[in-house]
């Protein structure tokens, strides 16, 4: 934070509830998750993101000593299937690219397919990555940058990046970043 306040429980929840979800400009079939974030009310701005798809912003308020908005380092990556993360890893530099760009950042894959790892396990994708060969190369990209994978149903997806981002932002906010 920019303040060196103690921010109070109350404090804390009245910030929370200003937090914006920002989409990346270039996130693409969405509309489900966009859906889910406006039923319920939570505010959403599109903006470029050098690093992810999804991001939580805290916009200024200077009444609680945060004079310019904050966009917290946390990023989630969208794949909208196991066949679209086994092309971006077969495109190795380009995914290894942003995933040397996310050193800064807590970072998160998220899959929209619940049965993704045994997907995976099975060969049951499209790409002509061999099972073993595809987790291998995940699991490396894995533990050399730090990040995690999760394998979400569509109809969660929304709520699975609300959740996260704004427990990011909470614990954040608490810890006066």
């Amino acid at each position: 934070m920019q303040a060196q306040a103690v921010y109070t429980d109350a404090d804390v929840k009245k910030l929370l509830q200003t937090v914006r979800i920002v989409t990346d400009t270039r996130e693409q079939n969405n509309k489900h998750i966009t859906d889910y974030l406006n039923k319920r009310g939570i505010d959403t701005e599109s903006r470029k993101l050098d690093v992810g798809d999804y991001a939580a912003l805290l916009p200024a308020d200077p009444s609680m000593g945060i004079v310019t908005d904050m966009l917290f380092p946390m990023r989630i990556e969208r794949k909208n299937s196991i066949d679209e993360l086994a092309s971006s890893i077969k495109d190795r530099t380009r995914f290894e690219s942003e995933l040397i760009r996310s050193g800064p950042f807590l970072f998160s894959v998220m899959v929209e397919d619940e049965q993704g790892f045994s997907n995976m396990l099975s060969g049951n994708y499209r790409s002509e990555y061999q099972p073993q060969a595809l987790i291998g190369s995940l699991q490396t990209f894995e533990s050399r940058y730090g990040f995690n994978t999760v394998y979400i149903g569509k109809q969660d997806a929304g709520a699975y990046l609300y959740t996260k981002l704004l427990y990011h932002a909470r614990n954040a906010i608490k810890s006066n970043y």
